[in-house]
């Protein structure tokens, strides 16, 4: 992270409550000011965002209990006006049950980037997706066809913030490569074969689109199944 030097990093399944923490990750010194949404379950879920700026306002959850008792959603607003996001849309991959869970979630969510949408305020929402957008994001569209993360109705919704409530992905703004994932699974070969699926993003509202000045997917290691996506924005 000091090599890459970002203004602003937000974290997903940290899997700790704050008071958990141990004193060194909560004293990083060219991040002083950090913020959590904890799940209420121990070692579950969980999202975080470190600054190197203080922000004016903190806000945790969507307003839902049932989906912020799992801390899956973080909100930092900065005095430019300019607010930072930290998703963790929940993943489908334990059962049906689990992607009833998720597609509430998606149905509750679509009117929080709407509202956040309509405010008018420069907007960035960082965060593990758990949906492969297009065909492009995954390793072979017919392969994953039927798997949770790239399901019609998931990928729908997906169509719906972009193309109806007018969010943008800032990645695809300037890279539009095939072959540009962000997770892997733990099938043998599928890091080092490149068998991925894109996942996660940075999705920011239309005023932010012409400020994307660069995107990295960093795979020189690895640190988990994710690999850590940093966009360089103009502000």
């Amino acid at each position: 992270m000091p090599a890459h030097a970002p203004d602003v990093v937000c974290l997903q399944e940290t899997k700790a409550q704050e008071h958990q923490l141990p004193p060194e990750a909560l004293a990083l010194e060219a991040y002083p000011y950090a913020g959590f949404a904890d799940a209420r379950k121990k070692g579950y879920s969980g999202v975080g965002i470190l600054s190197r700026r203080k922000p004016v306002d903190v806000a945790r959850g969507i307003g839902v209990e049932e989906m912020d008792d799992e801390g899956r959603f973080l909100r930092m607003r900065f005095e430019s006006g300019l607010s930072i996001c930290s998703l963790y849309v929940p993943s489908g991959t334990m059962g049906p049950a689990r992607q009833e869970v998720k597609e509430r979630f998606l149905d509750y969510f679509i009117a929080v980037l709407a509202r956040m949408k309509n405010e008018g305020t420069p907007t960035i929402v960082c965060g593990d997706y758990n949906i492969a957008h297009r065909e492009i994001d995954v390793f072979s569209p017919r392969a994953c066809a039927t798997t949770t993360g790239f399901l019609p109705q998931e990928r729908a919704w997906f169509d719906q913030v972009v193309e109806r409530v007018g969010w943008i992905d800032a990645f695809r703004e300037v890279n539009k490569e095939h072959k540009q994932f962000t997770w892997w699974s733990g099938w043998k070969g599928a890091w080092e074969k490149n068998l991925g699926w894109r996942i996660d993003y940075q999705l920011v509202t239309p005023e932010l689109a012409p400020r994307v000045r660069a995107a990295n997917i960093y795979r020189a290691e690895r640190f988990s199944d994710h690999a850590p996506l940093t966009i360089d924005y103009d502000l």
